[in-house]
């Protein structure tokens, strides 16, 4: 389906939001774009990834008047603290052992660029972790490998089929990109 008449620019590497984007059925391309994720430490966690989002897009200098660039990023908060992207196998488990049995919130911001306009939002969704047994959480790790997800997870793999309770929210903004927001945002876009 058409939600703009923009050609639509990805900036973002990761497979989970071109995977989404392919399954709204847009055509896009994708553009990799490096941008540093340091942002002021005086920001609430609510307010990190829409900032991250608008950083990226701004590194992009190259946007014709026909395009529209979506980026995004996504943060796992646990209590007002920031649980990242692990960088090792250590710190995914014990990442993995922090949430178990917990609730935590993931938080996604998207920017929507053109040559004239800059649209942004977040999403927040709620995941309840069932209490995970040390050697659930080892399989997970050691099989899927979870570095470059923020929280050490993916809620469409085997954690999150084996280990949530319940979610509040959009499962989409969980793995990465809240679509029916971006839907409706896309459609302003004309």
């Amino acid at each position: 389906m058409k939600l703009t008449s923009y050609n639509i620019l990805l900036g973002s590497r990761s497979p989970r939001r071109k995977e989404l984007l392919e399954k709204l059925d847009l055509s896009f391309k994708i553009v990799d774009l490096k941008s540093d994720e340091s942002y002021p430490h005086i920001l609430p966690p609510s307010e990190i990834p829409e900032y991250l989002a608008l950083k990226k897009s701004l590194v992009y200098k190259d946007l014709k008047k026909d395009e529209l660039l979506i980026t995004a990023d996504t943060i796992v908060s646990l209590k007002g603290v920031i649980l990242g992207k692990p960088k090792n196998k250590t710190k995914a488990i014990d990442m993995l052992k922090t949430l178990s049995g917990k609730k935590h919130e993931v938080i996604t911001g998207v920017c929507l660029r053109t040559k004239k306009d800059i649209l942004s939002f977040s999403d927040i969704s709620e995941v309840y972790f069932k209490k995970l047994a040390d050697k659930e959480i080892k399989y997970y790790v050691e099989k899927y490998k979870p570095f470059d997800k923020a929280g050490g997870y993916g809620i469409q793999e085997w954690i999150g089929l084996a280990g949530v309770k319940k979610i509040k929210g959009s499962f989409y903004n969980i793995m990465g990109l809240p679509t029916a927001k971006l839907v409706d945002y896309l459609k302003e876009c004309k």
